[in-house]
């Protein structure tokens, strides 16, 4: 195969893209959707806490407390679509003796976190979480699952919109698109970050002492709609325009 130096080198990188001819114009546009949904999943911190004078003891406590709780919301099944025990910790406090340091206690804590899908368990459960000792409640975090339809809903609405803004676009200068030649995907996302905490997040907890005889009622907990939002460009070709 032989080649001309004479010929025009092939035009490459970002300067090479093409931007139509009067025969061929091109259009660029942006499709946008926000759609607002029902979250389909809430996520719930608990925090179980032990404090004893020696280490063994407040480990034992913490054992146990532990145990309860995790029995407690496995006992809710199927509404429990995950439960994940987090960070564990016991650490002696100190305190000055004379001239040295002393421990004056232990405390340890255990971080746990559960995933619900049915919410009218969640604000009973919720409660009689917050109702056991030494153990604190935050959340509810609202959220979407990844694979929720919502996100595709929201990205073929973007398409949508971007097809319909062509075409007016084109229609204005009485043309008519004639083929794709773009579509860019710029992002689509929950702008409530999954598992991330929402503005009205609760905080409940409960100290050292006598339980209640009754259980307290449960919490009438009200899901914050989650924002899905979707943005895609296009480019397309059209007929010449009628000027």
């Amino acid at each position: 195969m032989t080649t001309d130096a004479s010929a025009p080198a092939a035009p490459h990188g970002p300067s090479a893209a093409p931007y139509g001819t009067p025969e061929t114009p091109r259009v660029a546009v942006i499709g946008e959707a926000r759609l607002e949904v029902d979250p389909e999943i809430a996520r719930i911190g608990v925090v179980v806490s032990a404090r004893g004078a020696d280490r063994r003891g407040a480990l034992d406590d913490l054992t146990r407390r532990n145990a309860a709780v995790l029995e407690l919301i496995k006992s809710y099944g199927e509404a429990v679509e995950k439960l994940e025990t987090g960070a564990f910790s016991i650490s002696p406090q100190l305190t000055r003796h004379g001239r040295g340091e002393r421990v004056r206690a232990y405390h340890g804590s255990v971080r746990i976190t559960a995933e619900l899908c049915d919410f009218t368990a969640l604000g009973e459960l919720t409660t009689r979480l917050a109702d056991l000792e030494l153990t604190q409640v935050d959340g509810p975090w609202w959220a979407l699952r990844p694979d929720s339809p919502a996100h595709g809903e929201a990205r073929r609405t973007a398409v949508r919109e971007a097809v319909q803004r062509a075409r007016e676009y084109a229609g204005a200068l009485g043309a008519r698109l004639a083929a794709l030649v773009e579509l860019a995907d710029l992002g689509a996302e929950n702008t409530a970050p999954y598992g991330g905490p929402v503005p009205g997040t609760m905080r409940v907890a409960a100290f050292a002492g006598a339980e209640s005889v009754e259980s307290a009622p449960a919490l009438d907990l009200e899901p914050q709609r989650q924002t899905v939002y979707a943005q895609v460009t296009a480019r397309f070709t059209m007929t010449p325009p009628a000027l």
